[in-house]
């Protein structure tokens, strides 16, 4: 699997970080209104954002009048609000306060005719500001939000691709907005031990929910402050004391006991030969280490080539 037609771009987490941090807000409001629209699907995934072929997406959420659609454009850096009854409102994405971009949001659905209000304050942020009153400046640099989203194109199709080799339980390939991620999950389908629960500003029940049964999981994070690096992730709870003892490619993967899981620095698949057969062997040979250290059933793994061919 191999696509150089579009090389995968650099990420510097220095220079992306105020957009990032930007971004992540606008994409807390929009997820709040697709959490309130929708009904609650199992793990939260009713929440979720996807990667589109323009941006990041709400998919289709149904309203009092059909369904609507909010989409974060990040090729022209718009916001675009559209509804099956034919309303389409646009609005310019830029360095506005974080305030000024929820008030306007929320005109704008008004405008396109969804009625909804959200719990307007942020999740899994160690300090969470009401949107409303969040008036420090904020930085928007279209090209930077522009490189992550071509990495999250690339990250997608390595991840869809690596979710179809799993006959299980199975999440969608969505993105997270409480701690924006990338991220998808297999699942082993028996019950797990109760979840600690411990994210900032989170409901333990919430988190209880996510992980009821037991998961193996992927993702892709841009980084922060305390790990500037963006940087591939993976983990499985519960996690068996011989998890971590595992072997796992490429190389340049390590674990961390701290974090209680596996990394992949997104620079290593980047700057590879085949940055998608390195994500994939990451994928799958850590996958690997859950399945066989928690002892999951060998006939959930499929191979579906010969269908694809």
């Amino acid at each position: 699997m191999s696509n150089t037609t579009h090389p995968w771009p650099k990420l510097d987490f220095h220079y992306l970080k105020d957009t990032i941090a930007t971004v992540h807000q606008w994409t807390q409001m929009i997820g709040k209104v697709r959490l309130k629209k929708m009904p609650w699907i199992n793990h939260s995934w009713q929440v979720t954002l996807y990667v589109s072929a323009t941006g990041l997406t709400t998919g289709s959420v149904p309203y009092q009048d059909g369904i609507f659609q909010i989409d974060l454009d990040f090729i022209n850096h718009q916001l675009h609000i559209t509804t099956s009854t034919g309303q389409k409102v646009t609005a310019c994405l830029g360095a506005k306060t974080i305030a000024d971009f929820y008030h306007e949001l929320m005109a704008n659905l008004e405008k396109a005719g969804v009625e909804v209000e959200i719990y307007a304050v942020p999740n899994e942020l160690e300090v969470a500001i009401p949107f409303a009153k969040n008036d420090a400046a904020c930085t928007y640099n279209g090209e930077a939000m522009h490189a992550i989203w071509q990495a999250l194109i690339k990250i997608h199709n390595v991840f869809t691709d690596f979710r179809s080799g799993f006959l299980g339980k199975c999440s969608p390939v969505h993105f997270f907005w409480g701690a924006f991620d990338l991220a998808v999950t297999r699942f082993s389908g028996r019950t797990a031990p109760k979840h600690p629960g411990g994210a900032p500003n989170m409901p333990d029940d919430v988190m209880q929910e996510a992980y009821s049964h037991e998961v193996s999981s992927c993702g892709f994070w841009p980084g922060s402050e305390a790990f500037p690096q963006p940087a591939f992730y993976a983990y499985c709870y519960p996690t068996p004391d011989a998890y971590g003892q595992q072997p796992v490619s490429p190389p340049e993967a390590f674990y961390s006991k701290e974090m209680g899981e596996f990394f992949l620095m997104y620079e290593v698949v980047q700057q590879s030969d085949n940055p998608e057969q390195v994500l994939h062997q990451f994928l799958q040979s850590t996958y690997d280490a859950a399945a066989k250290t928690a002892n999951w059933d060998k006939d959930l793994e499929c191979d579906l080539q010969g269908l694809k061919e």
